[in-house]
């Protein structure tokens, strides 16, 4: 599943006060709530997991289950609207006992997604419901083979996808039980099962739990999910999360361009040093021997960005690079503040080398040989 359009539109997510004035970096919570602005987004640590960790499965699943969450909860505000207004389908005994449980759901609006007791404790609620309400024409009511399932589950989405659906705004239309067990079968379909089309790997038997739970239980509810999004979260959280913010709250540069940087470095100091030996031992004047000034400078400049995977000026000017040739502006203000005081140190740095070096190779006496 493609997330990066669909990340690339929430590139710039509405954020709680507490993000303009967070003292501290993000954590990888706060990231995947789309609580904080590039360079340290969701957009942008979905670009890292796929071009540089190259583990985006592990993202698109925990992105996949949040949706999944998401449809549930609309499936659910749905029902409960119905009630609500009074919907005259309700008649048999168990349908009233349903449209009880669902009055007795809390306010339904808020968003899922940040981690409160009572979001958790609403979602618990849902996840009850719609295990006590198993979906129509389940697994044990017609007989289709896995593939057959797999091929309905991704027929079923194509046209619906749960992927557009988040907590602010509602589906185009109205979701239907057969969308939630679409998408759970889904989920199972190209993480889970052996041999899948983007498999990821689950510590002990969370998969075929999972796998027993949809295919012989004829469950879909969310809950479902939780071992697995939690290892999933702890593992990008320990593996790849560090690696993220080293990268984008330490610097602005990505792998291909930091390479080239270091040729670029190397082939322009080793041009200076060249040039200002011959110009040494050719016993030319100061005055021509200022010209090393020029290599000396981008060969220790692009040097010291290589070093600290950081080029000062761009990052001074407010911008940092999401792929190569490809920039985005830093808008988070504390990663923008560390950027600053890094270039300051590279400037500093830079400046001192490259001054040693060229008062070295100019006002050394010249000796013709």
């Amino acid at each position: 599943m493609a997330y990066s359009g669909a990340l690339e539109e929430a590139n710039e997510p509405t954020s709680p006060p507490e993000a303009t004035v967070r003292n501290r970096l993000p954590t990888l919570f706060e990231v995947l709530c789309r609580r904080t602005h590039p360079p340290v987004d969701l957009f942008s640590f979905y670009i890292y997991m796929r071009d540089q960790q190259r583990s985006v499965d592990y993202l698109d699943f925990w992105l996949d289950v949040a949706q999944h969450m998401s449809l549930c909860r609309h499936y659910v505000r749905e029902l409960r609207r119905s009630v609500l207004v009074g919907t005259p389908d309700l008649e048999t005994e168990e349908s009233k006992r349903s449209s009880r449980v669902l009055e007795a759901m809390g306010d339904l609006s808020g968003p899922a997604r940040f981690n409160d007791e009572q979001g958790r404790e609403r979602d618990a609620q849902i996840s009850n419901y719609l295990r006590e309400q198993p979906p129509p024409g389940g697994i044990h009511d017609s007989p289709l083979s896995s593939q057959e399932r797999r091929a309905r589950a991704s027929t079923q989405l194509s046209s619906s996808t749960p992927h557009q659906i988040t907590d602010s705004n509602s589906p185009e239309h109205s979701v239907a039980r057969r969308d939630i067990r679409a998408s759970a079968e889904k989920i199972l379909y190209t993480f889970l099962l052996p041999g899948a089309e983007r498999e990821i790997t689950l510590d002990g038997s969370i998969a075929a739990d999972i796998t027993y739970a949809i295919e012989e239980e004829n469950r879909d509810d969310p809950e479902l999910f939780d071992v697995a999004k939690d290892y999933v979260f702890q593992a990008m959280e320990r593996d790849a999360f560090p690696g993220f913010l080293r990268a984008r709250a330490f610097g602005n540069l990505v792998p291909p361009t930091l390479i080239a940087r270091l040729i670029i470095g190397l082939v322009a100091l080793f041009g200076a040093f060249w040039t200002g030996f011959n110009l040494i031992f050719l016993n030319r004047s100061r005055l021509e021997r200022c010209w090393e000034i020029l290599p000396f400078t981008i060969g220790v400049y692009f040097l010291a960005s290589y070093q600290y995977s950081l080029d000062p000026i761009m990052a001074l000017a407010g911008f940092s690079e999401l792929t190569p040739l490809q920039f985005t502006r830093i808008r988070e203000p504390y990663v923008r503040k560390l950027l600053i005081q890094r270039s300051l140190v590279v400037l500093a740095v830079t400046a001192l080398v490259d001054a040693a070096l060229c008062v070295l190779f100019i006002f050394v006496p010249g000796h013709r040989l």
